[in-house]
């Protein structure tokens, strides 16, 4: 009342009456029907399990999404999520009524720092390119207290992760790029020459590891030999730490500073825009540069740190602090052998479906010994000299129940799947003998068998109300539209539309709800 200026009355029948005077509002809202339809808990309830069901997710198939570390988030590492204690306490409590959670976070970060060999280690960045900008920002901060502010050139191989630019760019540093080799391995002669030409303003220089390609750096030492010779800081990427863990570690190569996925490599769920924890890990003498905080003041934990009022880079002390118990559970659950295996499998499992797949498809940056890492990429760019591309794959997949993988980069025509170690043989083998038949179909075409557009690629996904439409217009079956494999007649997936135009759709927004004009008849 107070607030709206209004008054409040008891009617005759027991019924808050208000007034609102100038305030209140004379037209009319919520029309949809969506707001006018569930009126009790139970049809609430089916509603939006009406939605759920239009979503694939990990609970239906793999979702092989090379560079997302799509893994599964257990059970038991996400209740303490939802415990008060954890839950219901503000960003800006007074420690003493924190000490619990800063407990929790302080080992969080000491396991971390000796996963990653360095000495110090923050959560405040709640993204992976929150985590760039800020190890960039203690690279920054580093050379200005060294006298060399000057230093302002970022090396960036085209086998980094794709928001290193941007992030460099957003640290005030000038980029400058660096080829890589056919094989996926970056020119050594390239960046001997660009080091070469800025090495008295080279300010850091940005490699992931294994890199995007899903390939192991052949001479990553031998590279940050060169960078640290002439000056600069190596700031290594780890959105692909989930094939390092127990094998290998960020220190130990000798990198600077490292970001960490805790929503990809330590189970934190994500995907539609978060939340997220880009935790960054830092060698001893770039530890006092880690983010400070002006309402909380903060240094990151571990040796050598700096509490200090600035430097911030989130709007919370601790980032996105309320998910952190999730990364706990699964380190603590884990444990040391529990982390190495996890890494092992992920790598084993990718592994293993390019070895199945290599008798059909082209499988881009393997080492010496026809392995990769993590993850692999296929090579579909010749799909366009016979009117498909990667697009029709990543929607026939739809009709064997799968989550597309990532399209188009880092490689253009392709497509890169990653496996993590969640998943079972036998779900691997469901995969790769999905896109073993794909294959069968895409030969029938090149082989002019048949044509483009009577492709089930061309024609994919199929949904439901076209399998039960009283006219099936395609020259195939509808059993090989929708059930090309025998295991879907126990458990399909039915994607919800069929083919859409994918640029029209990036470059025109279209609603779905009523139009204003709509509402207003």
């Amino acid at each position: 009342q107070v607030l709206t200026n209004g008054s409040v009355s008891i009617s005759s029948d027991g019924l808050v009456e208000s007034t609102f005077g100038e305030f209140e509002r004379k037209s009319a809202f919520m029309e949809h029907p969506v707001f006018n339809t569930h009126h009790s808990e139970t049809k609430m309830m089916r509603y939006l399990t009406s939605l759920e069901r239009k979503d694939i997710t990990l609970r239906d198939s793999m979702i092989p999404l090379g560079s997302c570390t799509m893994k599964l988030n257990a059970a038991a590492e996400l209740m303490p999520v939802s415990w008060p204690e954890f839950a219901n306490i503000h960003p800006f409590a007074p420690l003493y009524q924190t000490q619990g959670y800063i407990e929790m976070i302080e080992s969080l970060n000491a396991w971390l720092a000796s996963l990653t060999g360095f000495a110090a280690v923050s959560t405040q960045p709640n993204s992976g390119a929150t985590g760039e900008y800020a190890g960039l920002l203690c690279i920054k901060a580093y050379h200005e207290a060294n006298g060399e502010s000057h230093r302002n050139v970022c090396i960036i191989p085209t086998s980094a992760h794709g928001t290193n630019p941007a992030s460099a760019v957003m640290a005030g540093m000038k980029v400058v790029g660096v080829k890589n080799e056919s094989n996926g391995d970056i020119s050594l002669n390239d960046l001997r020459e660009k080091v070469s030409k800025h090495k008295d303003n080279l300010a850091a220089f940005m490699i992931t590891y294994p890199s995007t390609y899903g390939a192991f750096e052949n001479h990553v030492k031998e590279i940050i030999e060169i960078i640290h010779e002439n000056g600069g800081q190596v700031y290594m990427d780890g959105a692909n730490m989930n094939a390092q863990l127990g094998i290998c570690s960020p220190g130990s190569i000798g990198a600077d500073v490292c970001h960490l996925n805790l929503h990809k490599t330590f189970a934190i769920p994500h995907g539609g825009g978060g939340p997220g924890v880009g935790s960054i890990g830092v060698a001893r003498h770039l530890a006092p540069f880690l983010p400070g905080h002006a309402v909380v003041p903060v240094s990151g934990e571990g040796d050598n740190v700096k509490v200090k009022e600035n430097g911030q880079i989130a709007a919370a002390p601790f980032g996105s602090a309320g998910i952190l118990p999730i990364p706990w559970m699964y380190i603590n659950m884990c444990g040391g052998e529990g982390l190495l295996a996890s890494s092992r499998t992920a790598i084993l499992n990718a592994n293993y479906m390019a070895t199945r797949l290599d008798k059909y498809y082209k499988i881009l940056f393997r080492n010496e010994n026809r392995m990769c890492a993590h993850e692999f990429i296929l090579d579909l760019s010749h799909l366009k000299d016979h009117g498909l591309s990667e697009d029709d794959v990543a929607k026939r997949l739809a009709d064997y129940g799968f989550h597309a993988p990532t399209m188009s980069w880092p490689v253009h025509g392709t497509i890169m799947i990653e496996p993590t170690e969640s998943e079972c043989k036998a779900e691997c083998d469901r995969l790769v003998d999905a896109l073993i038949t794909i294959h069968g179909e895409i030969q029938d075409v090149i082989d002019g068998k048949v044509g483009v557009n009577d492709s089930p690629l061309h024609n994919a996904p199929h949904t439901s109300e076209m399998v039960t439409a009283a006219e099936w217009k395609f020259p195939y079956s509808r059993e090989t539209g929708a059930f090309p494999a025998k295991w879907l007649k126990e458990n399909k997936f039915w994607p919800t539309v069929s083919r859409v135009d994918n640029v029209y759709g990036d470059r025109n927004l279209v609603c779905s709800c009523p139009t204003v004009e709509e509402l207003m008849e």
